[in-house]
């Protein structure tokens, strides 16, 4: 490991440690990642991204400190927030290991503790996400973030109006107004989300990570899992599992029989996978393009 000064320093004012080496980190398409080596022995990881949207990072930091609440009463770990600021987030190092079949067991059965905790509302309520919609000054509240795109999460009465209103028609208007998805698809999407109250069972708010695919999962040493990047609400436990089978996990069958085990879901919850990933197609097809808002129609057509 090299030393970058710029980003040492930047890391230096924020943890008020000595950096003594930086490496870039691949994998992220939106921000710049750093692996810092402390003076402390400590390895850390540090985001950044300039200009970033409002609240971008404290948005995140905020999530995952929500995730850790359930940690201690057995719910997954998150990943320790060690500093944060409006151009960077710098978070504990976490060394990867292979994925086993016993680390996930433990993480279903984790998943299913977080999910457990629960959450105020169906959204997210609190410090920088009141209903009100505006600070002090207009400034606007942020929500949340998904990627690089708004999260609206201000609360509603239950789930199936929270999935319909804040999860598919934003996104969907997005799609409709830059002409990436049809009318026809549209409106396929749009009937299946408003059936939602003959679809979902219901069921009580739970904490959910809201961004868990694979690549927010990491397989840690001694058979641990610990989750990053969150886009955490209140919502339908099954909308973590979803995105779990979107983009395919190792050792997916053996997390999903944990968390069946430790926490039974109702009857034909693989059947309804299907309907809970319309939400992250829609955002790919906002970030990436057509193909998944196609997808999606095809998707809803199965819950017509």
């Amino acid at each position: 490991m090299a030393r970058q000064p710029v980003v040492a320093g930047r890391a230096e004012q924020l943890l008020g440690s000595a950096v003594v080496a930086t490496a870039p980190v691949a994998g992220g398409d939106i921000a710049t990642a750093v692996k810092l080596r402390l003076s402390s022995g400590r390895t850390a990881f540090l985001k950044t991204l300039s200009p970033a949207p409002p609240q971008f990072f404290a948005r995140e930091a905020a999530g995952l400190r929500w995730l850790a609440e359930a940690t201690p009463s057995g719910g997954v770990a998150a990943a320790e927030v060690l500093a944060v600021d409006t151009d960077c987030l710098i978070l504990d190092w976490v060394e990867t290991a292979r994925p086993s079949a016993e680390a996930a067991g433990a993480f279903g059965r984790a998943l299913a503790a977080t999910h457990a905790y629960g959450a105020p509302s169906f959204g997210l309520d609190g410090e920088g996400n009141e209903t009100g919609g505006s600070a002090k000054g207009g400034t606007p509240r942020v929500e949340g973030y998904i990627g690089r795109l708004p999260l609206p999460n201000r609360p509603l009465p239950t789930w199936a109006e929270f999935h319909a209103e804040r999860r598919i028609a934003p996104y969907l208007k997005v799609l409709r107004d830059k002409d990436i998805v049809s009318a026809e698809d549209a409106a396929t999407i749009e009937t299946a989300a408003a059936r939602g109250p003959s679809i979902v069972p219901i069921e009580p708010p739970a904490r959910l990570h809201g961004d868990l695919w694979n690549g927010n999962v990491l397989w840690a040493a001694g058979d641990r899992v610990v989750v990053i990047d969150p886009a955490a609400y209140g919502g339908h436990r099954e909308v973590d599992l979803a995105m779990l089978a979107l983009f395919g996990l190792p050792q997916l069958p053996q997390v999903m029989a944990a968390y069946h085990e430790a926490a039974p879901l109702a009857d034909g919850w693989e059947e309804r996978l299907g309907y809970h990933q319309l939400f992250p197609l829609l955002v790919h097809a906002c970030l990436f393009g057509g193909q998944y808002g196609a997808r999606a129609a095809r998707v809803a057509q199965r819950y017509l």
